[in-house]
């Protein structure tokens, strides 16, 4: 944890350097200093570093005690404002405790030292997260652009941070056709201008194909985090609820706060709705909701408007040409061959105790399982340990953990059978509504 007086110290030369510096804008802001200051959207200078700022940024409880014995400090009792009497000295108290890759996690310290530590505003910036990533950006603009009364509508979308994304694409085992496709998405986004220019406007509409628990959500979640770009999850079955008012109204609704947060990730979860929909005798209503659906996906553009839109679907015999034609790209999630297999128990044990591991003999007994069923087999082994008071795994505890799993799956598959056709249907779309990150 960072000392305290360090930390307060810190944020108020941020602070001071980032008011006399034009040139910075709020991405040169470590996003902890950044969380103080936003109103509408947006940053204003100059900034004003008070006891209660300087607390939220740095997490310190009492920032003035933790650097009121310094000499270069003060603190204006009225308004609660941190300042530095001596800002030179401040300067090289702070050079004496602070190396290089510390004042290269802020953009604006990297700027004002880069001549006297080996340092540059250029990689800094690399580093830092950009402010349209903030939480607190996220939650301002939401504010502003939508009243209570929309409040209804807020509650159809997740939207996430790249910072409360906790998996990374070195989490999970892709397929090389997934990697391309990725590397495809992040060349894009870099050069939407050129694409812009050339006329090439009709990209970043990714279908991800493939049965529950292949990854396809976490795909997704880690491809905004990767992009630095605020994903924004709605469950397009949640659109149609007759609680949530005009089903049509929600999905613009929808697709306006994509454009608002721009750029971001729109992942449109259970897009196997689309399909079951345009094939039913549902309401009419609802097949509005849905070609409203079609022709918001029309005109939405990652070059246009910098929204990737990301539609996952299982079963893909089921989706028509109209929905198929909508998505420029088709990235296949097939169940993991024994080698991804591997690969995926090798990352998701890693912070596990298992003697003896052998993941290869654990894959080979594994086949047709994805990467969610690895995770129940992962959880049947440290269940059944802890059930003899043990944290350490043996190899053993895997294998009878799979044969526990494939048990289950052989029960559950005898009872659909044997069951009637509703049962089949509703074991069908609980194994499919759900997919569980591998």
């Amino acid at each position: 944890m960072t000392d305290p007086e360090f930390a307060v110290v810190e944020f108020v030369l941020t602070t001071s350097f980032y008011n006399d510096a034009d040139e910075l804008d709020a991405d040169d802001l470590p996003s902890a200093h950044r969380r103080p200051f936003w109103a509408d959207g947006e940053i204003e200078r100059p900034l004003t570093p008070t006891v209660d700022a300087a607390r939220e940024a740095t997490g310190v409880e009492r920032p003035w005690d933790a650097i009121s014995g310094l000499m270069f400090t003060d603190h204006d009792s009225f308004s609660g404002t941190l300042s530095l009497t001596d800002r030179g000295m401040a300067e090289q108290w702070y050079l004496d405790r602070a190396d290089d890759d510390r004042i290269e996690a802020n953009p604006t310290l990297a700027a004002e030292f880069a001549d006297q530590r080996d340092v540059s505003l250029e990689r800094a910036r690399e580093l830092t997260r950009p402010a349209r990533a903030d939480r607190a950006y996220i939650d301002s603009l939401l504010e502003q652009y939508f009243d209570e009364e929309e409040d209804e509508m807020l509650d159809l979308v997740d939207v996430r941070v790249p910072a409360e994304i906790e998996l990374t694409l070195e989490d999970i085992v892709l397929t090389d056709e997934q990697e391309s496709e990725i590397h495809k998405i992040v060349k894009a986004i870099e050069h939407r201008e050129y694409l812009a220019t050339i006329g090439l406007r009709e990209i970043g509409k990714l279908l991800f194909v493939g049965p529950p628990g292949t990854g396809k959500t976490s795909v997704a979640r880690a491809l905004a985090r990767e992009l630095d770009l605020p994903s924004v999850e709605v469950k397009l079955s949640m659109i149609t609820s007759q609680y949530l008012g005009e089903t049509a109204k929600n999905v613009e609704k929808t697709f306006e706060v994509a454009k608002r947060l721009a750029p971001c990730v729109l992942f449109m979860d259970e897009f196997d709705f689309v399909a079951k929909t345009r094939a039913s005798d549902e309401h009419a209503a609802i097949k509005r909701a849905v070609n409203t659906l079609l022709k918001s996906i029309d005109e939405v553009s990652l070059i246009d408007d910098e929204v990737l839109l990301i539609g996952p679907t299982n079963p893909p015999d089921q989706l028509d040409s109209a929905a198929w034609r909508r998505f420029d790209e088709i990235v296949n999630f097939p169940k993991p061959d024994v080698t991804m297999r591997a690969d995926i128990l090798q990352i998701v044990t890693r912070e596990m105790d298992i003697a003896d591991f052998d993941p290869a003999e654990v894959a080979d007994r594994t086949d047709g399982l994805t990467g969610s069923d690895l995770r129940l087999v992962l959880r049947e082994a440290v269940l059944g340990a802890l059930t003899e008071d043990r944290t350490t795994l043996t190899q053993q505890d895997l294998l009878d953990a799979v044969a526990e799993v494939e048990e289950r799956d052989t029960l559950k598959n005898m009872d659909m059978i044997e069951g009637d056709h509703d049962a089949l249907v509703a074991g069908g779309l609980a194994d499919g509504g759900h997919e569980h990150d591998h």
